[in-house]
């Protein structure tokens, strides 16, 4: 069979969202609304809505959690053939608080044993793989267990090996490790993998024990990366780039933070989606700002997640 010809693949981990109706403790909420949620899978979304090609794959449910998702992302334009629903295996599922004050939300997973937390070699399609121009990998898809890092590290060295682009945002979840040192050891070996590298500062200061935004890019070039992009938040964006050379893009100004979840799943589509379009480092790290800008100004993970029509009426 031919395989079809895609911009971007991606694994990853899909789980319902449920976010509570009203601020205070999770507890105390009486309804909760429903979403997509999961680091790929929010970047799939907000590339396929740019109109680029997207392929996801990943395991779920046939449960009722599996299919809504499943609807949801096909219902995007993104290519789910390699998506299995297993009717042994449960899928993961999220609660989520509401803030007032633009701190993070609290967050409660229920992740543990989830069908894509036993996804390994063998889903690794390497014909699937070759046919994309790029690949977007996380540490969240990684930490979610030992067969799943398996399957994120073959799946980059495929791709590397056929020339392939590789994004990477460590995106960490350090719960879902085992120590704070297999962590920072595993990321940066996937890190090292990657052509573009894109940590939050905080991120950076964890995994590579510098306290600027120059160290951090500084040590990702060290490992091969040929981009680096900190994310500084409202600050917007340090680079570094084999062929931009280094430089600071401004934040864009947010009236009210709403929910500061999926932001950096927002930078990372800006980002992917210009660099693609043969857009320079500068255009394509502003590009950025402006969907994380939008995407902390919503309720969920994906709302903020610009159409191309919305990205071209914005001139970006």
């Amino acid at each position: 069979m031919t395989q079809a010809n895609f911009d971007v693949a991606l694994f990853g981990e899909a789980m319902l969202l449920l976010v509570a109706d009203r601020p205070g403790p999770i507890e105390n909420a009486t309804a909760f609304h429903k979403r997509t949620a999961g680091a790929e899978t929010n970047v799939a979304i907000g590339l396929a809505r740019l109109g680029l090609k997207v392929g996801w794959a990943s395991r779920l449910g046939t449960d009722s959690m599996g299919r809504s998702l499943l609807a949801s992302m096909q219902g995007e334009g993104i290519d789910c053939s390699h998506v299995i629903s297993d009717a042994n295996q449960r899928t993961g599922f999220q609660f989520k608080g509401r803030v007032t004050d633009g701190s993070d939300p609290p967050v409660e997973y229920h992740r543990k044993g989830s069908a894509a937390s036993h996804m390994g070699l063998a889903d690794v399609d390497e014909a699937w793989l070759r046919s994309a121009r790029h690949l977007h990998a996380t540490g969240v898809f990684a930490a979610i267990s030992g067969t799943s890092l398996q399957a994120a590290i073959k799946s980059m060295e495929v791709m590397r090996a056929a020339g392939r682009t590789i994004s990477f945002d460590p995106n960490l979840r350090p719960t879902l490790w085992a120590s704070t040192e297999l962590m920072r050891r595993s990321i940066n070996e996937l890190a090292a993998r990657a052509d573009w590298v894109l940590p939050g500062m905080e991120e950076g200061l964890l995994l590579t024990g510098e306290s600027t935004p120059e160290g951090v890019a500084h040590f990702y070039r060290q490992l091969g990366a040929k981009l680096v992009v900190v994310k500084l938040g409202a600050e917007g964006a340090y680079y570094d780039s084999d062929v931009a050379g280094t430089g600071r893009v401004e934040g864009f100004p947010v009236k009210e933070v709403v929910d500061t979840v999926g932001a950096g799943d927002g930078f990372a589509v800006g980002v992917i989606s210009a660099l693609l379009e043969g857009r320079t480092v500068p255009e394509a790290v502003r590009r950025a700002a402006w969907i994380g800008a939008r995407a902390v100004q919503v309720l969920g993970d994906t709302e903020g997640l610009p159409t191309r029509a919305q990205l071209n009426e914005a001139r970006l």
